[in-house]
């Protein structure tokens, strides 16, 4: 099966208004030549509804960066689906490393998170990866069962249409360090795999499978190239157009 590639820009914590917007409007240009991919940008909440206004009409894919599962009520810092799809976006980012090594979230309440924003009609990108002390011990794929599993609990089959994974090594994000293809490559079987045992055949062969780790102009090529690796969740190169067109447009 040929699945549709989606290269994804994580902003985090940087853009104001302005840039954000400027940087929103080079992606939309650069996504005009990229027809048969999906191109997805999730700035910071406070910024979402400008960045909608500029990509209005392009066919960029607007998401946050996390949500919770409510529509509403006392949950103090979070965002809503509903508050999420006003401000114009129609997909989440969920269970980031950095939310779950620097914010303590687990992988309970990610998946409490994944079935909210499914239940909502959001594309819901569950990520999962490792630190290097695990790999080091030989624990990676223990890891990755571990939080696949319990962070898609309770989903459907129907469900999983929405759902895209991506794989992030916590050793490569921020570092510098990329794990080589054949790393990636290893670690996406390995979740199609699982994903096929949990599910069926179809929804694995079906799962777009994102490599979220240091992904640059350099070495986004050979990524791609991987038979399981079906795009790229980028951090730093994706807040420079010029980087972020050329992942965009991977040969």
């Amino acid at each position: 099966m040929t699945r549709r590639a989606m290269m994804a820009g994580n902003w985090k914590m940087h853009m104001n208004a302005a840039d954000g917007c400027k940087l929103a409007a080079a992606v939309a240009e650069s996504a005009k030549n990229a027809a048969d991919r999906d191109v997805l940008i999730a700035p910071p909440y406070t910024i979402l509804s400008k960045v909608a206004e500029v990509l209005e009409g392009s066919a960029v894919i607007l998401a946050s960066q996390n949500i919770c599962w409510e529509e509403k009520g006392a949950y103090t810092g979070e965002i809503s689906p509903a508050m999420l799809k006003e401000a114009g976006g129609s997909a989440a980012i969920i269970g980031h490393s950095e939310r779950r090594h620097i914010f303590g979230e687990s992988d309970e309440l990610i998946n409490t998170r994944i079935k909210g924003a499914l239940h909502h009609g959001l594309m819901a990108i569950l990520c999962v990866g490792e630190t290097l002390e695990e790999r080091e011990t030989g624990k990676t794929m223990e890891v990755l069962e571990q939080q696949v599993r319990t962070g898609l609990a309770g989903v459907d089959l129907e469900a999983m249409e929405k759902v895209v994974i991506a794989y992030e090594p916590v050793w490569a994000i921020g570092t510098g360090k990329t794990a080589g293809s054949g790393q990636a490559q290893e670690a996406h079987k390995f979740i199609r795999q699982l994903i096929e045992k949990m599910f069926e055949k179809k929804i694995a062969e079906a799962t777009r499978i994102l490599y979220g780790g240091s992904v640059k102009p350099t070495n986004v090529d050979e990524l791609m190239a991987q038979p399981d690796v079906d795009g790229a969740l980028v951090g730093g190169a994706a807040l420079d157009s010029e980087s972020f067109d050329r992942i965009i447009n991977f040969r």
